[in-house]
């Protein structure tokens, strides 16, 4: 039986997909190359350069043909001989962390080994001692030891308080006693542990003679380095099928009062002391705050990359892929050397331009944003190692609520891009629905995004409060944000918004101005209900949701504006950034009006002056959008699209992507003289058609030049 394959000479009709993508590069009023080079320092092209060369070049890891073809058995089996090969990559080139994630984001499939780099030994290098860290860290970056990170339990995800599972101190014996006391104490999510690890950290309760301390962290060996086979009193296995990341073996684990070493204790904080069972507390309780800022900036930092390559598949499939004809304004292209009228990319129609270019003005806003974020932590952690902790509560709730918000807007991009490319989006080969079943989860890891935007408001209420009664240092209200923007509002009660004409919505100052008044009134309004009103926090939790995402909004804008029209690159990159910033304010605020005319700090007019302003923005923006798609410049080898590839080959790939399918490696499918045979033949009550037309009864004989129904 012969595999199928499409006709070789035929060609999609004209124009071709690569001509409208150079047409649209031609158009663009800045150069590309000028934007990236502002997006990413050299250093880290002309890395990223260096690691696909190596990627691409390698025999494992330059295919991807697999991954939208095989179930998990195949693919997981892939994903471990992948997993060993970037191992032996990393130590043969000695890649630093830095190129570790570059290769990651560049090979683009979360492996078995993922959990080892980004949690188990991060963790053991921030919370371990020297005596730790030769034990447990060394051979871990020799891949001696594969390790996870075991917190969430199958009944405790977000409220990590919570946790079930016990590490209760022997003193007799210099040994902790690991337990899990209920089903529900089961370490459930964990990345690499269902399969792979040999080693995990675990977080589990302390507890010494009786008294419960809180969650602490441990190394614990949880198989045998030989057989690979769990050790006595664990129960480890993966946890199954999930919605995406296939080739990941989240796992479960449970311990049955298994004893480790008083070493497994990571000790650079707090500790045991071994011979008196005494406790010693960390000299600060907010330590790890700094970490988790840092967490949630690279966060930032990914959902940029998130929006950024769902939004480079859909535009530039848009550029492409034409609909219709405008009667009143034609389309005309040099066609084989023949100007002819040709249907209209839909990118042109204004709608596809509404859902789209926004998604790549949130990506642009990610990417200042995750920059400030990253400069905000290291000034944190100077201050701290001077021991002022004053900046962390600001910088902790603000990376709260923007990994919430970041996150949701990414998630929800991808799906819109792929709405938006009609229905070849719903193929894998689009290079979106796999991508998005793996993005999905980090809508709800490293905490709930519905319950992350507590802290950041419970913040700003305390905030409110503190100015309202005059406590707030002044050293605050110069270097604190939030304190500003909230200061600003009580000192200026009663203001307006100063729009007057449409034009007057691209002024940055204007927009930031009803941003702020807008999140600060929010605040008062929740500060009134809960305070003299005194409704409960749990009816609160809507607006509380409300409130941090404007706080985060207005960030995003303010950390975009800065980023564009306070910098000194080049005139028509500003420009063309400008537009984008100014799409990123009007499109949030239009889709938060409810919120912005409650104040009534903007007025019915104005707000319809501003839908009007954004179409406009559209439009100029419009031009610029491969172009800024193209700026973040991410290698076909990463977005592994049929519809997004940079060539503009469309149509050419979807088929031959389909010829890969392993039901066309036949032209008749296996099972078929199993299972449709005897029912196409069983001669009761068929039609049979005769090429020419005619038709019979089943039952008459009909010669070979004839075919069933």
């Amino acid at each position: 039986m012969t595999p199928v394959r499409f006709p070789a000479h035929l060609k999609p009709h004209g124009p071709q997909g690569s001509d409208l993508l150079a047409q649209e590069r031609q158009r663009a009023t800045f150069d590309a190359k000028a934007l990236t080079a502002k997006i990413y320092d050299q250093g880290e092209l002309a890395k990223k350069k260096q690691i696909l060369q190596v990627l691409t070049n390698d025999p494992i890891l330059s295919d991807k043909s697999h991954r939208y073809f095989c179930g998990r058995d195949v693919r997981f089996s892939k994903a471990m001989q992948a997993a060993q090969r970037m191992a032996e990559l990393i130590q043969k080139h000695k890649w630093t962390h830095e190129d570790v994630l570059m290769a990651d984001l560049l090979f683009d499939e979360a492996g078995p080994f993922r959990l080892h780099r980004t949690m188990f030994m991060p963790t053991i290098e921030g919370q371990g001692t020297d005596e730790q860290k030769k034990l447990f860290l060394e051979p871990a970056q020799r891949y001696e030891i594969i390790g996870c990170y075991a917190q969430t339990e199958l009944g405790h995800g977000s409220n990590v308080r919570g946790l079930e599972t016990t590490a209760t101190y022997d003193r007799l014996t210099g040994t902790f006693i690991l337990h899990s006391p209920t089903l529900t104490a089961s370490k459930w999510w964990i990345g690499g542990l269902g399969k792979t690890a040999t080693h995990a950290v675990v977080m589990a309760r302390l507890v010494i003679n009786g008294k419960d301390l809180g969650p602490h962290t441990f190394v614990v060996q949880i198989r045998d380095l030989k057989t690979h086979e769990p050790l006595p009193g664990i129960t480890v296995g993966d946890i199954g099928p999930k919605f995406g990341f296939s080739t990941v073996d989240n796992g479960f684990i449970l311990f049955d009062k298994v004893r480790i070493p008083h070493i497994s204790m990571m000790a650079r904080f707090s500790k045991v002391d071994k011979a008196t069972g005494d406790y010693i507390k960390p000299p600060n309780d907010k330590l790890s705050y700094g970490t988790m800022v840092f967490v949630r900036a690279n966060i930032v930092i990914e959902s940029r990359n998130i929006l950024a390559r769902a939004a480079t598949v859909a535009i530039r499939y848009s550029s492409i892929r034409s609909q219709g004809a405008d009667a009143a304004n034609p389309k005309k292209m040099v066609v084989d050397g023949v100007t002819k009228i040709v249907e209209t990319p839909v990118l042109d129609y204004m709608m596809q331009q509404y859902r789209l270019l926004p998604i790549v003005a949130q990506a642009y806003a990610c990417h200042f944003t995750g920059k400030a974020m990253h400069r905000k932590y290291y000034e944190n952690q100077a201050r701290m190692a001077q021991g002022d902790f004053s900046f962390l509560a600001d910088l902790h709730a603000s990376s709260s609520g923007l990994k919430s918000l970041t996150t949701t807007i990414a998630v929800a991009a991808i799906e819109e891009s792929r709405r938006a490319c009609g229905g070849h989006g719903y193929l894998l080969a689009s290079g979106l629905g796999q991508f998005y079943q793996d993005y999905l989860p980090k809508a709800t890891w490293e905490g709930d995004n519905y319950l992350l935007t507590q802290q950041t408001t419970r913040y700003l209420l305390k905030t409110y409060r503190s100015i309202r009664a005059g406590k707030v240092p002044e050293k605050d209200q110069q270097t604190n944000f939030s304190v500003q923007y909230i200061s600003d509002y009580l000192g200026n009660p009663g203001a307006k918004c100063s729009v007057a004409t449409e034009a007057d919505w691209t002024n940055p100052e204007t927009l930031l101005s009803v941003f702020k008044n807008r999140v600060a009134y929010m605040i008062e309004q929740a500060v009134h209900d809960i305070d003299i009103d005194n409704r409960t926090w749990n009816d609160m939790l809507v607006e509380v949701y409300r409130i941090s995402r404007a706080h985060c909004q207005l960030i995003m804008v303010s950390n975009f504006f800065q980023g564009v029209f306070s910098s000194d690159s080049d005139g028509l990159v500003r420009h063309a950034l400008g537009d984008v910033a100014l799409l990123y304010a009007l499109t949030t605020l239009e889709q938060e009006l409810a919120d912005v005319l409650t104040s009534g700090f903007v007025t019915p007019a104005q707000a319809s002056t501003l839908k009007k302003q954004v179409i406009s923005v559209l439009k100029r923006v419009r031009p610029n959008a491969v172009a800024l798609v193209d700026a973040f410049d991410f290698p076909d080898y990463l977005l592994n699209s049929a519809l997004g590839s940079s060539d503009g080959y469309v149509y050419e790939r979807l088929t031959q992507m389909a010829e890969q399918e392993p039901l066309n490696h036949t032209s008749v499918v296996h099972g078929y003289d199993d299972f449709y045979r005897p029912l196409i033949h069983a001669g009761q009550g068929n039609w049979q058609v005769d090429i020419r037309g005619v038709t019979s009864l089943c039952g008459y004989d009909i010669d070979s030049s004839s075919s069933k129904l």
